[in-house]
């Protein structure tokens, strides 16, 4: 469910923590990347995408992962995701990643991720034809827009492949923005949205953990905030809000509830995914 990583880079100064990862901006390539775009096949891929995503969310980000393997993000829905990965062709390393749970692993696993953060039972009619998607990222050294085009590209073949309907997961914001208290950052991306993307009152959904009463109120007057890339990307291809955010306390974020039809995805993404597919 995203196009452009275009995260937003902060100095690293002694009196301020580090923008977080899904803030800062995406760095030059020194030269053009060679990108080998496929599904994880066996147990060893599936350990190096693990390794990525620790690397990202707990390394980068400060995620604190409930892990039995050190160094690596591994939960309860791994074993029944399809596991997207973009490699660097010359290096043979994991470079981005997406996770993928389908309808008929959604049964076996007992659910989706995101329903551990929201209620969705209002996307019943939904669930036998919508995949869940979870768990991106992309490594420091390679957020240019090319990596996760090239995933974008292998989601858009599987759904179409697939014959399904519908993309839903967590998009995730950061609790702390440069220059606002905490939380206020994506209390304030949440009003603004609201305003602009809400899906329709049928399929809106409830978090299970809601954001800080004090953060409901909060005024979208003078600053303007910025979501973050993910966020922005997904928008841009006809996806929708499904509701207020939930917090994620084990990262650290605030969830957005994200959904993305198909139906509703503009012909000249679905183009260009198709050709980088």
């Amino acid at each position: 469910m995203d196009v452009l990583d275009t995260l937003r880079n902060a100095a690293i100064d002694v009196a301020k923590p580090p923008l977080s990862a899904l803030l800062q901006p995406p760095q030059a390539a020194d030269k053009p990347l060679r990108l080998d775009v496929r599904w994880a096949r066996h147990l060893d891929e599936v350990r190096q995408v693990q390794r990525l995503r620790h690397a990202v969310f707990a390394a980068e980000m400060g995620a604190v992962l409930q892990t039995p393997l050190a160094g690596h993000d591994i939960d309860a829905f791994d074993d029944f995701c399809e596991h997207l990965m973009v490699c660097d062709a010359d290096k043979g390393v994991v470079i981005g990643t997406y996770r993928l749970l389908t309808p008929t692993q959604a049964l076996r696993a007992g659910g989706l991720y995101s329903d551990q953060e929201f209620d969705l039972g209002p996307l019943a009619a939904w669930r036998p034809r919508m995949v869940e998607l979870g768990r991106s990222c992309v490594h420091a050294s390679h957020r240019q827009g090319g990596v996760i085009l090239a995933l974008w590209g292998a989601l858009a073949e599987f759904m179409q492949r697939n014959r399904l309907d519908a993309m839903v997961g967590c998009a995730s914001i950061p609790m702390q923005y440069p220059g606002l208290a905490h939380g206020e950052g994506p209390a304030r991306v949440w009003q603004q949205l609201r305003q602009t993307h809400l899906a329709e009152p049928e399929l809106q959904v409830r978090p299970r953990v809601a954001l800080p009463e004090e953060l409901a109120s909060v005024s979208t007057s003078g600053m303007s905030v910025e979501p973050p890339a993910l966020i922005q990307g997904y928008l841009r291809t006809g996806a929708k809000v499904l509701g207020a955010p939930a917090w994620d306390s084990d990262f650290n974020t605030a969830d957005l509830p994200i959904m993305m039809r198909m139906q509703d995805l503009p012909s000249r993404y679905l183009r260009l995914f198709t050709r980088r597919g």
